[in-house]
């Protein structure tokens, strides 16, 4: 049998690059990488293919032809500190207008299988008490960039009724592993200069979602009949508090966590008189899923748990000289 082409976009991020490594590993594909400018490291066997920005006007023709299933997860991603003037503007322009472009022209070319990589945000910034999120509850974004991500997953589902195209959406939840960079790697760093952290009282539950994780999610859905025009949340399957999150990542790298018990309401009062409201939310609100579909659908299960993640996680943080 022909060997598969699959067309990775996102290429250079955090999940692109693990992905184009685990389909090498794989065996059995050509992965191509789509990527913005020449000179972003490949794993060895990796096609690159330069396209530019994601836009309404990429021209998809030399990285498409002979596409099997595209796996996109380039976009603008969940900014921090925005400077754009309307920002809901920018995400669509990159994260709808960029995506659909690209799922067009996949169908046109003849692609099978378009999986999206889209966010939890589209389901909400919290869940209720005792009640996990699900991939088929209604949508509920809350921002800019869960909005665009939203509006991308409608635009694709129309295009799979108008055009045969198989549309496979993944909504990771927060995703760590080897070389995770942000809130996870500066907390590492916390953990492992011994700065107390006043998170010894934080009684919220997160789901996370080891890179190990979604990665199988994603080799999953490249094949899986049942997996087509499906919605699915990447997960570990293990809810944690940001307390037993710390002393967890702290045991794993060797650093017993120096918690202080502040009271969380607190910690959301100094939060809000500080204007990071956002990230007390991040912090200590509450975001479970439940993945009990990825189960019954495709027989899925995440084969790695949250303290293997961690600990692959912590090892790569320790050998990274650069920490």
């Amino acid at each position: 049998m022909d060997r598969r082409t699959i067309l990775i976009t996102g290429a250079s991020g955090f999940v692109g690059t693990a992905l184009c490594r685990k389909l090498v590993e794989l065996g059995g594909v050509n992965a191509r990488a789509a990527l913005r400018k020449p000179g972003a490291v490949l794993p060895a066997g990796v096609q690159p293919v330069i396209v530019g920005e994601l836009a309404r006007s990429t021209d998809w023709a030399s990285a498409l032809s002979q596409v099997d299933v595209v796996v996109h997860a380039a976009a603008r991603v969940h900014v921090m500190k925005e400077t754009a003037t309307d920002s809901l503007a920018e995400f669509r322009r990159v994260n709808v207008d960029g995506t659909l472009n690209l799922a067009r022209q996949a169908a046109a070319a003849g692609v099978r299988r378009f999986i999206f990589i889209s966010s939890i945000k589209v389901n909400g910034e919290q869940s209720p008490a005792g009640r996990p999120l699900c991939a088929d509850d209604t949508p509920a974004p809350q921002d800019a960039y869960g909005v665009s991500k939203l509006e991308a997953e409608l635009g694709l589902r129309h295009l799979a009724i108008a055009t045969g195209l198989e549309v496979v959406i993944i909504r990771p939840v927060l995703v760590y592993g080897p070389g995770v960079k942000a809130n996870f790697h500066n907390m590492m760093r916390w953990l492992h200069r011994g700065v107390p952290l006043p998170f010894g009282a934080v009684d919220n539950r997160r789901s996370l979602v080891s890179l190990g994780n979604l990665l199988d999610l994603i080799t999953t859905c490249i094949d899986h009949p049942k997996a087509a025009n499906q919605v699915f949340i990447a997960s570990d399957g293990d809810d944690v508090s940001l307390t037993q999150l710390i002393r967890a990542l702290g045991q794993a790298l060797g650093r017993p966590a120096r918690l202080i018990p502040v009271p969380q309401i607190l910690l959301q009062t100094a939060a809000r008189v500080l204007g990071q409201r956002d990230l007390a939310q991040r912090l200590l609100g509450s975001l479970q899923v439940d993945i009990n579909k990825n189960y019954q659908l495709l027989g899925w299960t995440p084969p790695m748990t949250l303290e293997q993640g961690l600990s692959a996680t912590a090892r790569s943080f320790l050998d990274n000289p650069h920490r």
